[in-house]
């Protein structure tokens, strides 16, 4: 048993080298404009998942094997969380490679100074992350995740979009190459995020101690449009930005189509990264008794919502749909300002009656 578990710790700290070189790699492809840096990255991500891929099938074998109970049954569960962790990392380094990839094929520069700042906090939170792995280490692996929350990389990005914005408003950034630089700036905060939960699974590893869900309930808020193309994904990006840790949001459409990319660009233009959401039919959602509340934002979508027990709590909001305007850019412009002002003063009405106080003070625990 013992043997089995040095192998697959052995695995993941292998995982763990792969993905913090090909953040590095990514990092020097932005800073010195090296294109084919990012393609290695690219290229390489492959050996990432095929290291996942083992890491699993170790795993399922161990358990199989060993019928593992108390520490080691933590061991190998903790080690399936930060495989998935892990992995998530590597395709950040992957999708950083390829928006910087697209900004270049623009002629525009994808480096700002204040994203090797982000980088330096990011990517030492990872190595410390793996540190506390490979070590055992509870203590390191709690500095590490308090640290993280201090919400500097947070300042960071805010600060980044802001010039990134202003750059854009002054026409020395081109539209197209606005919503990847944002994104590129989101996944490097993400990595951040990767870091904290593998903290709290070597934590929960050494210690049984599940800090996984700082709150006893999270409610569970579901937006309904005909397609979840647009408004459902602006209420969830606004709905995300006011960071309660007790409201999970997420959308669905009675059809689905692409994320709208008029609709990215205006979040993005608004401060908010919406550009790593998905959207999905109505129909994916297993039971809808899993939401406190359906917001439904169209006659559509509350014609095809069925009839329900008393929960969840059934609210109707109509708004228009500003992707399907067809007029000048001056009044779809004015649709989405109308749309985002809408939802933004709805969603923090209804998170203010749902917490009980107010949304910032929220927002500080």
């Amino acid at each position: 048993m013992q043997q089995d578990i040095d192998l697959i710790r052995s695995h993941v700290i292998e995982m763990g080298k792969l993905v913090e070189k090909a953040l590095e790699t990514c990092l020097g492809a932005i800073e010195h404009n090296d294109r084919q840096l990012a393609y290695v990255v690219i290229l390489r991500d492959r050996h990432i998942d095929e290291l996942e891929e083992t890491l699993e099938s170790l795993c399922q074998r161990f358990l199989i094997k060993h019928l593992p109970v108390a520490s080691q049954m933590r061991f190998v569960y903790s080690v399936i969380k930060i495989n998935t962790e892990l992995e998530r990392v590597g395709d950040y380094a992957k999708a950083m490679a390829r928006r910087f990839l697209s900004v270049s094929d623009l002629g525009a520069h994808a480096f700002h100074p204040k994203l090797i700042e982000i980088a330096n906090l990011a990517i030492p939170f990872l190595r410390n992350a793996l540190q506390a792995f490979a070590e055992g280490d509870a203590e390191l692996a709690k500095a590490t995740r308090e640290k993280e929350k201090e919400r500097a990389i947070d300042n960071l990005r805010y600060e980044i979009h802001r010039d990134l914005i202003q750059l854009h408003i002054n026409g020395e950034l081109p539209s197209e190459a606005l919503v990847p630089l944002v994104t590129i700036v989101s996944c490097l905060e993400r990595v951040a995020n990767q870091a904290s939960n593998i903290c709290e699974e070597v934590l929960y590893m050494c210690t049984g101690e599940d800090l996984r869900h700082d709150y006893p309930h999270v409610l569970r808020v579901l937006f309904v449009a005909e397609h979840d193309a647009c408004r459902g994904q602006i209420a969830v990006g606004i709905s995300n930005a006011l960071e309660s840790h007790r409201i999970l949001f997420s959308s669905a459409g009675v059809a689905s189509q692409p994320l709208d990319p008029k609709t990215v660009q205006f979040m993005t233009e608004k401060g908010i990264d919406i550009s790593g959401q998905t959207s999905k039919y109505l129909s994916q959602i297993l039971d809808l008794k899993d939401y406190a509340i359906i917001v439904s934002l169209c006659e559509e979508a509350e014609r095809a919502l069925p009839s329900l027990p008393s929960r969840p709590v059934r609210i109707s909001w109509k708004v228009p749909d500003p992707s399907k305007l067809e007029g000048t850019e001056a009044e779809v412009q004015a649709a989405y300002q109308k749309t985002f002002q809408f939802l933004e003063t709805h969603i923090r009405e209804l998170s203010q009656a749902i917490l009980g106080n107010d949304v910032e003070k929220e927002k500080e625990n």
